[in-house]
């Protein structure tokens, strides 16, 4: 059976960590998973982003439709992007057979904290930084964040290391018999 689990949170809550944890627990056990990072797609659709909520509108669409390409074709996928509207996510699982949503909880301080150390590849740096100035729009600072309201499986990346919230999230697949 093939799924697609969305892995939301603030930046610097853990997303990313998380999702190559859980995929690196899956393939250990033989399951081959996606993972659909949004930064490093976002290269792709928008070269140099505005990150405005109609470019966010088009970004989390295709992000939408290349999971459910993946699905489709019996590829589990992990989707590791903030998604700060839930518009975005309920949109996943209207589309999405076998859909989920992980919530990684982190307080804003700890997430600014982590942003400010991080040497990620693809993640924008410095993004909490650039909430001071005019026109940004860094989720949970100067446009909404949209916690999930009823998410399958929230870990709290403050008080978790990645390996257990990886490992919460692992067991819920193996409960949900997604493979």
């Amino acid at each position: 059976m093939t799924w697609a689990i969305w892995l939301t949170g603030l930046p610097g809550s853990g997303k990313t960590a998380i999702a190559q944890k859980v995929r690196s627990i899956l393939a250990e056990g033989g399951i081959n998973v996606k993972v659909l990072e949004l930064d490093k797609i976002r290269k792709f659709i928008t070269p140099k982003p505005s990150y405005s909520e109609e470019e966010r509108d088009i970004v989390y669409s295709s992000l939408v439709y290349m999971a459910k390409l993946l699905v489709e074709s019996s590829k589990p996928v992990i989707i590791d992007a903030t998604a700060n509207r839930r518009k975005y996510r309920e949109r996943a699982r209207k589309e999405i057979d076998n859909f989920a949503e992980v919530f990684i909880k982190c307080s804003l301080d700890t997430c600014m904290e982590r942003e400010r150390r991080r040497k990620a590849e693809y993640a924008p740096s410095g993004i909490y930084k650039r909430a001071k100035e005019e026109g940004a729009t860094v989720p949970g600072v100067n446009v909404p964040y949209e916690k999930p309201e009823n998410p399958e499986v929230t870990v709290d990346s403050e008080k978790m290391s990645v390996e257990e919230c990886a490992e919460e999230v692992v067991a819920f697949i193996n409960k949900k018999q997604y493979h």
